[in-house]
C-alpha cells in the first residue's frame, strides 16, 4: 500500500483557501504529481450557471495539461476538502481523470482530519469510455 503524500495534502489545502465557492460554501483544492515529480494545482471556481463551473480537479488537470503533461504521465492525486466528511470525485472529474491518469495511479480524498479514501484511477471509473482500439472514420 502506498501513502498519502503530506506535501500533496498541503498544497491542495493551501489552493481550497484560493477557491471561487460563492454558491455551495465548499471549497474544494486538488495537487497531483507527475511521473518527473512536477506538482500542479486547481480549486473550484463556481459561477451562476451551476453546470459551468470547474472542480479542483478538472482544474488541475487542466493546468498540468497547458504546461505539457500528457496523459498517462501523472501519477497521484489529492483532492482536499474542508471539515470532516470525504466525497469521492464527481462524473465529469472521473472520466478526466480516466484519461490523464494511468489505470494504477492513486487518488486520494483527504480532509483537515487524519482520514482519507484511496482508489486507484480505474477504481473511480471502471469500463471508463475510451476511444482506444476504434478505427478512426476517415
Amino acid at each position: 500500500m502506498t501513502t498519502l503524500d503530506p506535501k500533496l495534502k498541503a498544497a491542495a489545502r493551501t489552493v481550497a483557501a484560493h477557491a471561487y465557492v460563492p454558491y455551495s460554501d465548499f471549497p474544494v483544492g486538488a495537487a497531483l504529481k507527475t511521473a518527473d515529480g512536477r506538482v500542479f494545482t486547481g480549486c473550484n471556481v463556481e459561477n451562476r450557471s451551476y453546470p459551468l463551473g470547474m472542480c479542483g480537479e478538472r482544474n488541475a488537470i487542466g493546468a498540468a495539461a497547458a504546461a505539457g503533461v500528457r496523459p498517462g504521465e501523472i501519477r497521484e492525486l489529492v483532492i482536499y476538502m474542508p471539515g470532516d466528511r470525504l466525497f469521492s470525485p464527481c462524473g465529469g472529474c472521473r472520466q478526466v481523470i480516466a484519461e490523464f491518469l494511468p489505470a494504477d495511479a492513486r487518488v486520494w480524498a483527504t480532509n483537515d482530519g487524519v482520514s482519507f479514501k484511496e482508489w486507484t484511477a480505474e477504481e473511480l471509473l471502471p469500463d471508463g469510455f475510451s476511444f482506444d482500439g476504434l478505427e478512426p472514420s476517415v
